[in-house]
């Protein structure tokens, strides 16, 4: 049976829902193997009750987001850090 995922970019509506910025772009560090990338780079499996995007270098969970009509669960443990882009002082994002 071969896996099927779709980009880290399917993550940009789900998250822009929780942020303020395009999170797609934010730089993350996986935890398993230390692979600098950004989240659009991620392997986003979306056929369960949420999304789990790994790491597309060794496969580990990096992110983990579950959806209800009143809240969000974001598990972010795969990730050492992010660098998110922030825009320009004084700038609105609509």
């Amino acid at each position: 049976m071969t896996e099927q995922y779709v980009d880290g970019n399917a993550l940009a509506g789900p998250l822009r829902e929780l942020f303020a910025v395009d999170m797609t772009a934010a730089d993350g560090r996986c935890v398993s193997c230390g692979l600098d990338a950004p989240v659009a780079a991620l392997l986003v499996y979306d056929h369960g009750p949420g999304l789990v995007a790994r790491c597309p270098n060794c496969s580990g969970v990096v992110l983990r987001l579950v959806r209800s009509p009143q809240a969000a669960w974001l598990d972010l443990r795969g990730v050492e850090c992010l660098r998110i882009p922030m825009p320009p002082e004084g700038r609105v994002i609509v």
